[in-house]
C-alpha cells in the first residue's frame, strides 16, 4: 500500500531576500532567453532616466565591456546612503540593491513619474548577476560595493571623490547559470538606448560598446542628444520616405498635473507603418490603454470632421486606413502607470485610455480645421484607401480562382508547353489581329501570348472594385499567376520574362504606357527584379531584290539607305502600321527570335532619390491632375514653330 503523502508546515518553503527572484527569474524579467537579458539593461537604465525626467540628471553614460559586463552610470542625485530608519545598521544603498520592494518609486515626493515603479528593478539585477558594483558620488564621498547573485560580498567602502562629481554607477555581469545567453546584442542594445534619448528631450547618453564585441554595422560609439526629442527622431526616420504631405501632426500635452502625452503622426504615401509607444521612456510593445486611446480619438475626429463638412463616403473610413501608412509615435508620462506584469509590454488602464482619446480627438480636430489644403489631401486619400480595402473581394475572387484553377487560364492565352519557369515568356500584344501572327512565330515550347482588346484601364488613380471589373486586367492577373497589390508573391509568377509587344507607333505606346503603370503600381517586384521588358517592333522594310533590311526610326531607315544603297537604286520602303500586317516570318526574325530581337528592360534605379522622382512622374503623367501633364509637355515638349496642317 502506498504512502500517504503529508502536507504540513514543513513543506511551505520561505524564500528571503532576494532567493524568490533566483528560483522563478520569469516572473520578474519576463524570460531567462536573450529578451530577460536585455531587460536588465532596461532595469538600470530606467533609473537613470528617471533622475532625467525628475530633473536631477542630464547625462547618462553606457558602456558594454569586453569582459561581457554593462556600466551605466548618471550624473544625478545617487542612491541615498544615510542610514534606514527601519534597519538602523544598514544603510538605505544596501536596502535598496538587496531587498524585493524597496525603492524611492513608491515615494510620489520622490518620482512624479517614473519608468522603475515596483521597486524590483536593480534587486533583480543584482540578484540575477554574478557579479555587480555599486558605486555612488555623493556630498565629495565615494560609496561602493560588491554583490554576487544578489548577496553582499563586501561592506560599503566610502572613499573621497572630486566635489562635483555625483551620481550613481551599476556595473554588473549577467549570471550565465541563469540565462540562456549572457551575450547582448549591440544592435538591440543600440536601437532601446537611442529610443531612450528620442523620448526624453535633450537628454545627452554617452553609448559605447568595445569594438570586438560588434559583428554587424552597429556604432561602438555615439552620443545621442535629441534636442526636439520625438520631433526630430521621426524627421530622421522618415527622410527617404515618399510622404503624403510634408506637415506631420505633433501634440505634447498635459493630461492632468505633471501628467502628459507626447504624439507624432508623419504621413507616408505608401503602405509603410511603424506604431510604437511607450510609458514613463518604457517601450510598451503590446499597447493597451494609450494606443487604444490614440486610435479612437484619431478615427473619431476624422469622422466628425466629414459629417461637419458632408463629406461622403467618410463613415467607410477605419483606423487603419490611416494606422497602415503612418509612422505614429505616442509616448505618455504619467503617475502611478498600472503594467500588466513587471516586463511592462502593456497598459491597462481605462480611465486614462477616454482621458486620451478626448484630448487626441479635439485636438486631430483643431489639427485638421487649421490645415485645409493638407486635410483636404488626407481625407481624400483614406476615402480612396477604404474603397481599395472595401471592395478587395472581387480581386481576392478572382485571385482564389487563379490559385485553385491554374489549369482554366483565360481563354485568350495562348500558352507555352513548359512545365519549368526558366526560359519562358509570355508576350503581351496589341490585338487579335498582332495575336495571331504572334501565335504562328512563337516557339511553342517556350512562348505564350496573350492578346489585349484595345487600351486597357489607367489604374493609376481609380478604386480596385473598377480593376476587377475589367476583363483585359483580370486576363492579365490570371496569366501571370502571382496576384497582385499585398497578396502578390514573385514566386508564383508563371513565367520568367513578361515582354509587351505594342505597335510602334502613338496608341502602342500607349498601351505599353498602361500596362506598364499597372505592373508598377500593383504587381512592382517584376520591374524590381528585371523581368519586364518592351519588344522593339521595326517600323520600316527595306528590301531591293535578296537584300532585307529593317529599321526602328526614321534616322536608321536613312542611314540603311544611304550606306547599303549608295542613292545608287530606290529600294521599296514598306512601313508596319501595325504587328499585326507583320507576316509571321518577319515577326519572328525582327521582333520574338531571342537571337536576333531586340528587347527593352524596363526598370528603375533604386536609388532614393530616384525612386522619389519615378513616383512623382508617374503621379504627374498617370495621376488625376490635368495640370501636372499640361506643365509636363510645357517644359519637355518640342515645340515648333511653323506647323503644316
Amino acid at each position: 500500500m502506498a504512502n500517504k503523502s503529508t502536507y504540513s508546515a514543513k513543506n511551505i518553503e520561505v524564500l528571503e531576500g532576494l532567493e524568490p527572484v533566483r528560483k522563478r527569474p520569469g516572473m520578474y524579467i519576463g524570460s531567462t532567453n536573450e529578451q530577460g537579458l536585455h531587460h536588465l539593461v532596461n532595469e538600470v537604465l530606467d533609473n537613470s532616466i528617471d533622475e532625467v525626467v525628475a530633473g536631477h540628471a542630464t547625462e547618462v553614460f553606457f558602456h558594454y565591456k569586453k569582459n561581457g559586463s554593462i556600466a551605466i552610470k548618471d550624473n544625478g542625485r545617487g542612491i541615498p546612503i544615510d542610514f534606514h530608519p527601519k534597519f538602523k545598521n544598514k544603510r538605505a544603498l544596501e536596502i535598496v540593491l538587496s531587498t524585493l520592494h524597496a525603492g524611492g518609486k513608491f515615494d510620489s515626493n520622490s518620482y512624479k513619474t517614473s519608468g522603475g515603479l515596483h521597486g524590483v528593478g536593480i534587486s533583480v539585477v543584482n540578484a540575477l548577476s554574478s557579479s555587480l558594483e555599486v558605486i555612488v558620488f555623493k556630498n565629495s564621498k565615494k560609496y561602493s560595493q560588491t554583490y554576487s547573485k544578489g548577496k553582499a560580498k563586501t561592506k560599503i567602502k566610502i572613499e573621497k571623490c572630486k566635489k562635483n562629481e555625483k551620481g550613481t554607477e551599476i556595473i554588473f555581469i549577467p549570471d550565465e547559470t541563469i540565462f540562456e545567453t549572457t551575450k547582448f546584442s549591440p544592435k538591440k542594445l543600440y536601437d532601446f538606448i537611442k529610443m531612450k534619448a528620442v523620448l526624453v528631450s535633450g537628454t545627452s547618453i554617452d553609448f559605447k560598446i568595445d569594438k570586438e564585441l560588434i559583428i554587424d554595422s552597429t556604432p561602438n560609439n555615439e552620443k545621442f542628444l535629441f534636442k526636439n526629442g520625438i520631433a526630430d527622431f521621426l524627421d530622421i526616420k522618415s527622410k527617404n520616405t515618399a510622404k503624403l504631405f510634408d506637415k506631420h501632426f505633433a501634440i505634447v500635452k498635459p493630461i492632468n498635473d505633471k501628467e502628459k502625452c507626447e504624439i507624432f503622426i508623419s504621413f507616408n504615401q505608401n503602405e509603410k507603418s511603424s506604431l510604437i509607444s511607450f510609458c514613463n521612456t518604457i517601450e510598451t510593445p503590446d499597447g493597451g490603454s494609450h494606443e487604444n486611446g490614440l486610435k479612437n480619438g484619431i478615427l473619431k475626429a476624422i469622422k466628425l470632421y466629414g459629417q461637419k463638412n458632408q463629406i461622403a463616403k467618410i463613415a467607410n473610413i477605419s483606423i487603419n486606413d490611416l494606422a497602415d501608412y503612418s509612422d505614429i509615435v505616442i509616448s505618455i508620462f504619467i503617475n502611478e502607470p498600472s503594467f500588466e506584469g513587471q516586463t511592462k509590454k502593456r497598459i491597462i488602464m481605462l480611465k486614462l485610455q477616454k482621458q486620451l482619446e478626448t484630448i487626441i480627438q479635439n485636438e486631430f480636430l483643431l489639427w485638421l480645421n487649421s490645415n485645409k489644403k493638407i486635410t483636404k489631401i488626407l481625407i481624400d486619400t483614406l476615402i480612396e484607401r477604404s474603397l481599395l480595402r472595401t471592395d478587395l473581394t472581387k480581386i481576392k475572387e478572382l485571385e482564389r480562382k487563379s490559385f485553385k484553377e491554374r489549369h482554366k487560364l483565360p481563354g485568350k492565352l495562348v500558352d507555352c508547353s513548359s512545365k519549368n519557369i526558366e526560359g519562358t515568356e509570355l508576350f503581351i500584344v496589341e490585338g487579335d489581329s498582332a495575336g495571331g501572327s504572334a501565335k504562328q512565330a512563337r516557339n511553342r515550347e517556350l512562348q505564350a501570348i496573350l492578346p489585349l482588346r484595345g487600351k486597357i484601364l489607367n489604374v493609376f488613380s481609380v478604386s480596385l472594385s473598377k480593376i476587377a471589373d475589367n476583363n483585359e486586367i483580370q486576363n492579365l492577373i490570371q496569366s501571370l499567376g502571382c496576384g497582385i497589390g499585398k497578396n502578390f508573391e514573385l514566386s508564383k509568377l508563371r513565367y520568367e520574362k513578361i515582354i509587351l509587344m505594342t505597335d510602334a507607333d502613338v496608341d502602342g505606346s500607349h498601351i505599353a504606357t498602361l500596362l506598364i503603370t499597372f505592373i508598377y503600381k500593383y504587381m512592382r517586384p517584376i520591374i524590381d527584379n528585371n523581368r519586364l521588358f518592351l519588344a522593339m517592333p521595326p517600323l520600316f522594310k527595306i528590301q531591293h531584290k535578296d537584300k532585307i533590311f529593317y529599321a526602328y526610326d526614321e534616322n536608321e531607315k536613312d542611314k540603311i539607305i544611304k550606306k547599303e544603297f549608295l542613292n545608287k537604286v530606290n529600294p521599296t520602303l514598306s512601313r508596319y502600321k501595325g504587328l499585326g500586317e507583320m507576316p509571321a516570318d518577319q515577326l519572328k526574325s525582327t521582333t520574338m527570335h531571342p537571337e536576333k530581337r531586340k528587347l527593352l528592360s524596363i526598370n528603375i534605379n533604386q536609388g532614393k532619390k530616384e525612386l522619389r522622382e519615378t513616383e512623382n512622374l508617374f503621379e504627374s503623367l498617370m495621376g488625376k491632375k490635368a495640370e501636372y501633364r499640361f506643365k509636363f509637355i510645357q517644359e519637355n515638349a518640342n515645340f515648333t514653330d511653323q506647323i503644316d496642317i
